[in-house]
């Protein structure tokens, strides 16, 4: 038997901490109707009232098309960068040895 992990977006963290705090929701009726663990929906609280909107960021899903651009950005410039080196290095005589 497999455990299926659900992921829950920030906003949905957000809303449903703001809902507990603003006394819309309890945390028991929030665990009941979103089948959350006790333990889990404390740890959001207990984040929203430390970081408030800035909550959950490090936690956000990321776009998998949007990293996937930054990762080749990245690799572009690492590219540009070991071009600029080595033909610096030839210019001061020093033998760069290709990778095949």
């Amino acid at each position: 038997m497999s455990v299926v992990r659900r992921t829950f977006t920030r906003e949905f963290k957000l809303d449903l901490c703001r809902r507990i705090d603003q006394g819309l929701i309890s945390k028991t009726s929030a665990c009941r109707e979103y089948g959350l663990s006790n333990g889990l929906l404390d740890r959001w609280v207990e984040q929203f009232k430390v970081k408030g909107e800035g909550a959950f960021e490090a936690g956000s899903p990321v776009d998998p098309q949007q990293r996937i651009k930054e990762l080749e950005a990245s690799l572009g410039r690492a590219h540009l960068e070991n071009e600029f080196l080595k033909e610096a290095l030839g210019k001061l005589g020093v033998q760069v040895r290709r990778q095949p």
